[in-house]
């Protein structure tokens, strides 16, 4: 069903509720939650539920099913897109230097803070963070900032490169700590943060 041009049916407050979690969700993992997520998430006993939800925003053009691993794509919500840079490639494995060739890329305004300008993106390479849900190949968004707290997700130049890790400091130890349980931590010696990871766009084949 081709909704381009159509005007969107509105939406019964449940419906609401599912759409906002769906968005959501994406917005912080850059790809829709699953059935049994959605069922969790509402309380859901069967996925027949959820289903009929699904149904319902499907014909009324918020949402398309696919045959794809989560099996739900959003629609355009009416989301103003906003450019900004795609710097080059991020590590998600072994520390590279990032190639700085700036290319605009358009995201949707909802996945990026009040001052835009201050975002910038990087195509990931390796998979040390996908227990995150950062694989190879996707693209990751980013407020520079040089400041970090615990647990956060951050872009790092270290002594070997930069790197897309999880950050730590305790007793003026610094860790920086992949999300793949093959990989051993990294305990820098020089550190540099350039960003706050905030989301991902992931492409749809994916």
């Amino acid at each position: 069903m081709d909704y381009k041009g159509q005007e969107k049916l509105p939406l019964t407050p449940k419906q609401k509720d599912i759409l906002d979690f769906l968005e959501k969700h994406f917005v912080k993992h850059g790809f829709c939650p699953t059935y049994k997520e959605i069922a969790e998430q509402f309380g859901y006993k069967s996925d027949s539920s959820v289903a009929q939800y699904l149904d319902a925003l499907e014909e009324k053009g918020y949402i398309k099913k696919t045959t794809l691993n989560r099996g739900i794509k959003l629609l355009n919500t009416g989301s103003e897109l906003i450019k900004i840079p795609l710097l080059g490639t991020i590590s998600a494995g072994p520390g590279i230097e990032p190639v700085e060739i700036p290319e605009p890329i358009d995201v949707p305004s909802t996945m990026l803070p009040r001052r835009p300008e201050m975002c910038y993106a990087l195509k990931v390479s390796g998979n040390s963070m996908i227990d995150d849900g950062i694989a190879d190949g996707d693209i990751v968004l980013v407020k520079h900032q040089n400041t970090a707290e615990n647990g956060e997700t951050v872009v790092a130049i270290t002594e070997n490169g930069a790197t897309l890790k999880r950050f730590y400091k305790q007793r003026g130890e610094i860790r920086l700590e992949p999300r793949n349980p093959e990989l051993n931590n990294i305990y820098p010696k020089e550190l540099e943060i350039r960003g706050k990871f905030l989301g991902l766009l992931r492409h749809a084949s994916k």
